[in-house]
């Protein structure tokens, strides 16, 4: 192909030639003056193509996943993601967030080795400073203070036509699985893998009982697929019965509906005893529930948290002697109490956990492209559905599992 055909710009859903990076892109970008609920904080604008530094990569974007920290982006809310940016040093006034990508390499930095011109890639969201000396040494990158979340805490994500990224974050795609299911499944899963895998001792065991909450959305159905595969017993919580059937599919033994009980929120006054008594009577009920849906009488020896507020002194409560509850969010709020007693005097842990590292993000990938995973995509949007589909899930509104938009993948 002459140069004299090349553009500057195309349509979305009309790919370049192979490594031509046209100067402008098409975008969903979100910009403070817009900040609020997400159907009008992302608006479909042409933005200059990122450039990128000796250890990036820039990717073609064929389908970009659905995540909750760009409703966060959108509403301005809790941290403005642009503000923090600008105030480090960085230029834009603007923000084009997706934590979730699949594509084609079209360009590669010099120092890039992992990955080629025209490689088909998924791409984990953790960024750091790879020259970092604490990285350099060895220790968990994820510890580090450059560690952020691409295309939340950083620019220039997944929902546009290119999207930069470092080098570390591409990983093979799941030939097996479309465009739009191979963008929905790696930051929800190896989030999940970290938070089963990833502290010891407590790491998922065969015969395990696991407590996973939300089950029946992103997270919670890939933390289902994680304990099938080790053999755990899980048992999901979820909203109402309609996804139980969905939930023992994914590998649920049994399935409460949370619904069910009414003891959730905070903590009462420890010197108020009518109160605590109330709440201990809903959470001894909810622990009953436990055993009638595992069909025993044993308490999980890992809690998989993430609504925070609501949930986690019940979730302490029930945990197991010596077992862990393991939190990576706080989707129904960030305060939440804990009667002291029970964690200090029955040795449980309370651990907190975000994202993943390169290894776990890989050893969840490899599940997937073992074909040991089902990515759980249950909508798909067009590129101008960007602002719906995170408004559905600012609403609750979302089905099942995950979510993706289509970018330069055609429907």
């Amino acid at each position: 192909m002459t140069t004299d055909t090349l553009q500057d710009l195309y349509e979305v859903g009309e790919a370049p030639p192979l490594g031509h990076i046209p100067t402008r892109m098409h975008a969903q970008v979100i910009r403070a003056s817009r900040f609020g609920e997400p159907r009008k904080a992302f608006e479909h604008e042409v933005v200059a193509t990122p450039s990128i530094g000796p250890d990036d990569c820039l990717v073609y974007v064929m389908a970009a996943g659905v995540n909750f920290n760009n409703v966060w982006a959108g509403l301005g809310s809790p941290v403005n993601v642009i503000a923090i940016r600008n105030k480090a040093g960085e230029p834009e006034d603007f923000h084009i967030g997706g934590s979730d990508a699949s594509g084609i390499v079209y360009a590669v930095g010099e120092n890039v080795t992992n990955v080629k011109v025209g490689d088909e890639v998924v791409a984990h969201c953790g960024t750091w400073d790879i020259h970092a000396p604490e990285v350099r040494s060895g220790e968990d990158p994820m510890y580090s203070p450059s560690f952020r979340i691409w295309g939340y805490e950083t620019n220039w994500g997944s929902f546009a036509q290119f999207t930069k990224v470092q080098a570390h974050q591409l990983l093979p795609r799941p030939k097996h699985m479309t465009w739009e299911e191979s963008a929905a499944y790696l930051l929800v899963g190896a989030t999940a893998q970290r938070m089963l895998h990833g502290w010891s001792p407590h790491t998922v065991r065969k015969d395990d009982v696991v407590l996973v909450w939300g089950a029946a959305g992103g997270l919670g159905s890939m933390a289902l697929q994680l304990c099938k595969l080790a053999g755990a017993k899980a048992v999901a919580v979820v909203s109402n019965e309609s996804k139980f059937d969905y939930c023992k599919r994914l590998g649920a033994v049994g399935c409460i509906n949370r619904r069910n009980f009414s003891h959730w929120g905070r903590l009462p006054h420890w010197e108020s005893t009518e109160a605590m008594n109330e709440f201990n009577a809903g959470a001894r009920t909810f622990g009953k529930a436990i055993w009638d849906a595992l069909g025993e009488r044993r308490n999980p020896r890992i809690v998989f948290e993430h609504p925070g507020q609501d949930t986690v002194a019940t979730s302490i409560f029930v945990a197991d002697t010596g077992g862990m509850v393991v939190i990576c969010a706080g989707t129904t709020g960030y305060n939440a109490d804990v009667d002291l007693r029970y964690l200090w005097m029955r040795q449980k842990r309370l651990q907190g956990s975000h994202f993943a590292n390169d290894d776990q993000a890989r050893a969840f990938n490899d599940l997937a492209v073992a074909g040991k995973i089902d990515p759980c995509l249950s909508q798909v949007f067009d590129f101008d559905g960007t602002g719906e589909c995170h408004q559905l899930m600012y609403e609750n509104k979302t089905v099942y599992g995950n979510m993706a938009i289509r970018v330069g993948a055609k429907g």
